[in-house]
């Protein structure tokens, strides 16, 4: 094993769930600190699994991982892909290379000149224009990282990618047959950055604009109740953004959450139907809503940081990530199967 913590072995019965992952940029790793501590417990069995941008990339990796070689390879596979990630960016992200952001603790980019200069370069020139021959380093990791062969032979998991179509502005979930390195990478696109991904003669952005992640296809295809929502973008940012930076963050923010928040809603909804006896129980799931988050934490992080591969970086989130994963386990683990661990109206209406 390549990561420093040992499975716990458990040998009573596992509780079913499914999961739904945020995309966030290189925040992702706080996703796969998330994954690392859930696989290491033991006590889980995950049914499925939906989700966009890095959260779709944590998602195959774990597929994969499980594949080959249960919790423990689920565990090595996240590691490695997240490793190769940053070992990417040293051959293809400049900004790792000047010396005044090495040994800070600011792992945000705004201070740097360069950061600056393409920030602004990205508000005049698209990829079309500085990135003509396409090129995407991601791609290169992912197909080095993930057999898509195998994993349409036969997936471990529910697995549930989300794409917004270009033309039409619906989402499109890939799943079975459909997922390969293009579906990842058509959920990550980044429209400012990365060309939109042709798929079946349909162009594709990141899934976020539309599902951050969906929550449906889990409700529609899995049996268990329980989703298990692990959290990138803050729900809560106190304080009115000022600056042209933090206002442009929190905006896009509050647009990667708002698909989330209206499933929400119609979850709250049918709950409350069930709950008063409108809808006999059983002809609808009453679906229990689980929530890993860490909104004071990368409230503090810079949207520079998003871009930041580093791998001190990604390794400060991934312990925090287990360290949220640790607290949520302690004080939740046992209402998975009975009720919800959060409060869907006070958090998301």
């Amino acid at each position: 094993m390549t990561t420093t913590h040992t499975r716990r072995r458990h040998d009573g019965p596992r509780k079913p769930i499914t999961l739904a992952l945020q995309g966030g940029g290189m925040h992702g790793a706080f996703t796969w600190g998330v994954l690392d501590r859930l696989l290491e417990d033991g006590r889980l069995d995950i049914e499925g699994v939906c989700a966009t941008s890095a959260g779709a990339m944590n998602a195959a990796v774990l597929a994969c991982g499980l594949l080959k070689g249960g919790e423990d390879g689920a565990r090595e596979a996240l590691h490695d892909f997240w490793q190769a990630v940053a070992r990417s960016a040293e051959r293809y992200n400049p900004l790792r290379w000047m010396p005044w952001l090495k040994g800070t603790h600011s792992f945000g980019l705004d201070h740097s000149p360069l950061y600056a200069f393409t920030d602004m370069m990205l508000r005049v020139f698209s990829p079309y224009q500085f990135n003509p021959n396409n090129l995407n380093p991601l791609r290169e990791v992912l197909e080095s990282q993930v057999d898509f062969d195998a994993l349409r032979k036969h997936c471990p998991i529910r697995l549930y990618l989300c794409a917004t179509n270009v033309e039409t502005g619906k989402i499109r979930i890939f799943t079975g047959e459909d997922v390969c390195a293009d579906a990842v990478l058509a959920s990550a696109c980044v429209p400012t950055l990365f060309q939109a991904v042709m798929i079946d003669g349909e162009y594709y952005w990141d899934g976020g604009y539309m599902g951050n992640p969906a929550i449906y296809p889990l409700i529609y295809n899995c049996a268990t109740r329980d989703v298990v929502i692990v959290h990138i973008n803050p729900l809560v940012r106190r304080g009115v953004p000022v600056t042209a930076a933090e206002i442009l963050n929190r905006i896009s923010e509050i647009s990667f959450n708002s698909s989330l928040m209206r499933e929400m809603r119609a979850i709250a909804f049918v709950t409350d139907l069930i709950q008063q006896g409108t809808i006999k129980r059983g002809e609808m799931k009453e679906m229990l809503i689980h929530s890993i988050r860490a909104d004071d934490a990368l409230s503090a992080l810079s949207v520079s940081s998003k871009y930041n591969a580093d791998w001190g970086f990604l390794s400060e989130l991934h312990d925090h990530g287990r360290r949220e994963a640790d607290a949520w386990l302690a004080h939740h683990y046992g209402n998975i199967g009975q009720r919800s661990s959060i409060d869907i109206r006070r958090e998301f209406l």
